[in-house]
């Protein structure tokens, strides 16, 4: 079920192929880097895969959308989130992953969304897949812009550290790429040589 579910989102968006996998390997990267035992990881990785699942209730066109979203788009991409937590929340397997697929969007400054939490008020996992997402979709090309060279997302994770990140997580992720942790989950050579 789980492999299912994670094709059936990245069919929809054909920009994101590889995104819940490589989301989940950067976030065990790391939560390994920050003392995570395995039986934390597990539900980790989990929450990887799942993170998106909620945009399998949006159309089509607004994931491939080329341009700059509206009010009515972005709000509606905002819930997915809520959606997919609604979504796993029936099927004990996947409950795990409740608080990632939640809160993975929300920001240490209170920023972010669906409920505006800041700080310790996330859960530690959710802060390590907001990085890892993050810095994915920053490398990734999208429909509406080309991707960020490697250097440049991890300035943008680094300038991020304190508002949309917690520090502690940046530093631990900024660790892992400088020891050559991090650069074996990217599927692409050409973000190597970026």
């Amino acid at each position: 079920m789980l492999a299912a579910l994670t094709q059936a989102i990245e069919q929809r968006d054909l920009y994101t192929q590889g995104h819940s996998r490589r989301v989940g390997a950067l976030g065990e990267a790391v939560a390994r880097r920050l003392g995570w035992r395995e039986e934390r990881l597990e539900p980790l990785r989990l929450g990887g895969l799942l993170h998106d699942v909620g945009k399998l209730n949006l159309d089509t066109a607004l994931l491939r959308k080329p341009g700059a979203l509206n009010d009515r788009e972005r709000s509606a991409v905002r819930r997915h989130p809520l959606v997919g937590a609604r979504l796993i929340r029936p099927f004990a397997a996947l409950r795990p992953a409740l608080p990632y697929v939640l809160f993975h969007h929300e920001r240490w400054d209170g920023g972010g969304y669906p409920t505006g939490r800041s700080r310790e008020q996330i859960p530690t996992g959710a802060r390590i897949l907001a990085v890892a997402d993050s810095f994915d979709a920053m490398t990734s090309t999208r429909p509406y812009r080309p991707a960020l060279s490697v250097g440049s997302a991890l300035a943008e994770v680094r300038d991020c550290a304190g508002t949309q990140f917690d520090p502690t997580v940046v530093h631990a992720f900024l660790a892992a790429w400088a020891d050559g942790d991090l650069t074996p989950h990217l599927a692409a050579e050409e973000r190597l040589s970026a």
